[in-house]
């Protein structure tokens, strides 16, 4: 199982090497892109520290597909405000990071037996803009994003994920975008925590740091629970693939653990 540390001790880890870290944000609502809060405070502290990669792979909830993976492979993706009923600030936000096709056709490549596709129709939505522009403010290092088949089972998104290993040994900054909890149907706007929600967020939590990453896939195991803490589990999925790229020999911080609006996770975790 990999060696749990402190958030703050593993900023003063985060160092150029030959293996870079893979990272879960929690994005929550889509305002902290623009908001200065305890999450982006945190998003930003960690982007002082992170060694500067050759590009970044992002893994967002919002970007869902059935039967395929698709993989952008544009040279200039476009910022997709995918959302509504947001104040014009939010659609103002402009994320013009360049893309890394050549990474990313090596991407495509690697999930060759995973139906992978390139792609030239998608761009970066504000699952991965919303954090990105906390971690890298510049817009100054190549991004990229890959689709979530949600055709497949949770355990079969693992062994997808698996495949995106090497990347990690090649300068690529892999960084998935979700929540360990999203019920926006019971969403509390004076901040009443749900049990359910603490108890997933707990158990996710646990399993993550004793290694047991099948359990983190069943579903059927956590019975009713998942189904309160997941109406619908695109938001699970990218800390799936990233639980996928933690290994035995990491070391994982745990930061933002915290519940938002009720039934919101901010959970974060990082591992090197």
């Amino acid at each position: 199982m990999p060696r749990i540390v402190r958030f703050e001790d593993m900023l003063g880890l985060l160092k150029p090497s030959d293996k870079m870290p893979v990272l879960f944000l929690g994005h929550g609502n889509p305002l902290y892109a623009i908001t200065d809060n305890v999450f982006a405070k945190n998003w930003r502290k960690l982007g002082d520290r992170l060694p500067k990669p050759q590009a970044v792979l992002c893994i967002s909830a919002h970007w869902e597909t059935r039967g395929t993976t698709l993989v952008h492979v544009g040279k200039q993706p476009k910022t997709i405000h995918d959302f509504y009923g947001f104040p014009q600030a939010m659609f103002d936000v402009q994320y013009p990071a360049p893309g890394a096709p050549d990474i990313a056709q090596k991407t495509v490549d690697l999930l060759v037996n995973h139906h992978g596709e390139e792609s030239m129709e998608w761009g970066l939505d504000h699952g991965a803009w919303a954090v990105l522009r906390h971690l890298f403010p510049e817009a100054d290092v190549p991004v990229f994003q890959l689709s979530i088949d949600m055709s497949l089972s949770l355990a079969d998104q693992y062994e997808l994920a698996k495949e995106l290993t090497q990347l990690r040994h090649q300068g690529v900054l892999i960084v998935g975008s979700g929540n360990v909890v999203h019920n926006l149907r019971q969403v509390d706007m004076q901040g009443k925590t749900k049990d359910w929600a603490i108890e997933f967020d707990v158990r996710f939590a646990e399993l993550l740091a004793k290694g047991d990453h099948k359990a983190l896939t069943d579903m059927s195991a956590w019975g009713t629970l998942f189904r309160q803490a997941h109406p619908t589990h695109e938001h699970y999925s990218p800390a799936i693939y990233l639980a996928a790229l933690t290994n035995a020999q990491d070391e994982l911080a745990f930061f933002n653990d915290q519940m938002d609006m009720g039934s919101i996770s901010m959970r974060s975790f990082i591992s090197l």
